[in-house]
Parts: structure tokens; sequence; C-alpha cells
């Protein structure tokens, strides 16, 4: 079954949430081959029941101890912009759609987003251009993260963040 997994880290992102179990984008989904949606929600307010999407099967929860086997299942991998996710979604192979959380304020996320994309690592948007995203978006673009180089993320990082 085609899944999409969706996680907001350890943060609180309902705007994420709701963008992406919207009836628009649920049927943007289901029409690219999608069925099924596993949402992890971390502290927000929202948690979808199982029949919360007409269009996909939806799994939800809050933490877990690893989300590796959610995202080694996944066929996307949609997050928020935290660098750990990101990571985490690269390093497993996993095409990666980042939303940016445009309502922070002093937004690194944004910059990293945008040099990972630069890089041909992952695709990026904000909530508002989440469907307009998943209906255009061309994964073959995507190129694999160079694994275990923690020195080259972090020189990497320094880089995005206009650190060096």
């Amino acid at each position: 079954m085609k899944t999409v997994f969706v996680t907001v880290g350890s943060t609180r992102f309902d705007e994420l949430i709701e963008s992406v179990t919207s009836s628009e984008t649920t049927q943007v989904l289901k029409f690219r081959g999608y069925e099924r949606l596993v949402l992890q929600v971390g502290k927000g307010s929202l948690l979808p029941d199982a029949d919360s999407c007409a269009h996909l099967s939806v799994e939800a929860f809050r933490f877990k101890d690893s989300i590796a086997e959610d995202m080694k299942q996944a066929d996307l991998v949609i997050s928020h912009a935290g660098a750990g996710s990101c990571l985490e979604a690269l390093g497993a192979g996993k095409p990666l759609l980042v939303v940016v959380n445009d309502k922070l304020m002093d937004n690194h996320q944004l910059e990293l987003a945008r040099q990972l994309h630069m890089d041909h690592h992952l695709l990026y948007c904000t909530c508002s251009t989440l469907t307009e995203t998943l209906k255009n978006m061309d994964l073959s673009v995507l190129q694999p993260f160079p694994p275990g180089q923690p020195k080259n993320f972090a020189n990497f990082l320094d880089k995005a963040l206009g650190v060096k």
C-alpha cells in the first residue's frame, strides 16, 4: 500500500496536519496513487482518527521511541523543516517534501530547506502551497544525500545557516 509518512518532530505544527488532511490535499495524494497516510502529530492539538479522510486510510500518533520503521515503510515523507527530521528522512533514502513553518520568527528552517533543495536532496513548500506542490512535484529530480558524514553535515548546516 503506497504510504505517505508525515512528521512534525517534537514540535506543535497543527497547520501542517490540517493542510495534509484537507480534502483537497488528500484528493491529490489519492490521484498520485497514495492510499495510506501515517501522521506523527507531536505536541499538537489535532489527532485525526482513522476515518477522518475520505480518500485515504489514516493512522495517527503523537510520539514513538523511534519513527525509523515508519520512514522505512513510507513511499514519501512530508516533514517539518527541523534538521533532525530532515536528516533522518534523507538518511533513510526516502523522497522528502519539507513543509516550512512560515509562522516562526528567525526562520532558520527556511534556510536549511532552501539549501537542501538547491542541492537537489528535497522539495519544500509552506502549508499554503502544499497541495499545489504535491500536484506538481517531480520526485525523479531528487538526489541521495551522502550518508554517514557527520562533519560534512555540520559543515552543510553552517553553510545553510550562514555561519561560515
